[in-house]
């Protein structure tokens, strides 16, 4: 790559591509390579999570359960209560909830077949659609209004390409999620409710279609952290970065749900239509 005068770091004889915002030889812990960190102190606990414990007690394990426990629509007034029978009274199966408890705080957690087979597709479809809507309606708009703040100083052009790319990353996760929502839902729902397929699609095309989103936040987090001008605040970075890397660790738990329950799930109800 040939050096040059980059339009958002200023830096004479910078490497980077500004076209696709990376550059290899100047890239620190991967944000892959920092959830795969962030995992390694609850690994010892794999398959620790069952519906005898209190959902206190999971929060305790891993409190990005949070997350789980809002998504499916538990009260936290029933916190000191047994998972079992706090989900009975919100009306989540319990051991659906478990295993997407395991899967989502340990990634390399992979359900036995008696696990799927007691897994609540309802219960896993409208997890994974709360789960879009927290995305696209929550952290996606606080994602953006910490980029508005940071790039207010910037001249027009430098402004012009970092919202560019913020933008683009935008408008791939929407049409991501779209796809699952418009497309795989629907087709989930009807297989389950018809017993057997209705057309050609299979869930294998979900998963050629499962790109991974989480790629333009690792090029995103390389642009704040070491190739913005000077004049940025640094408190405005930190809080992007965060944002940054809050998001890719709930995307990757995202993914293992979606690749170690649902797919193998809506694969036996393929097989068992056939």
């Amino acid at each position: 790559m040939a050096l040059g005068h980059c339009c958002l770091c200023l830096h004479n004889g910078c490497r980077m591509d500004c076209s696709l915002h990376r550059l290899p030889s100047h890239r620190s812990v991967s944000l892959n390579e920092y959830s795969r960190l962030r995992f390694e102190p609850t690994m010892k606990m794999k398959n620790a999570l069952t519906t005898k414990m209190s959902l206190s007690e999971l929060i305790d394990i891993d409190f990005s359960l949070l997350q789980v426990i809002s998504r499916m629509g538990l009260d936290l007034s029933y916190a000191s209560l047994p998972v079992s029978e706090a989900c009975r009274k919100c009306g989540i199966d319990p051991d659906t909830f478990i295993l997407i408890c395991n899967v989502y705080s340990f990634p390399d957690h992979v359900p036995s077949p008696e696990e799927l087979a007691g897994g609540n597709i309802r219960n896993i479809i409208d997890y994974l659609h709360s789960s879009h809507l927290y995305y696209m309606g929550q952290a996606i708009r606080v994602l953006e209004n910490s980029f508005d703040k940071l790039v207010a100083p910037f001249d027009e052009k430098q402004k012009k390409v970092v919202l560019k790319f913020f933008n683009d990353y935008k408008e791939e996760l929407d049409k991501h999620f779209s796809y699952e929502e418009e497309v795989v839902f629907p087709y989930i729902e009807a297989l389950q409710r018809d017993g057997a397929r209705t057309s050609e699609y299979s869930i294998e095309q979900f998963e050629e279609h499962h790109e991974n989103v989480e790629e333009k936040l690792e090029d995103m987090k390389n642009i704040v952290m070491k190739y913005l001008p000077a004049k940025c605040s640094n408190d405005l970075k930190i809080m992007v970065l965060l944002s940054i890397y809050h998001l890719h660790d709930d995307l990757r738990r995202h993914t293992y749900v979606e690749n170690n329950i649902l797919v193998p799930i809506v694969g036996r109800l393929e097989r068992d239509g056939k």
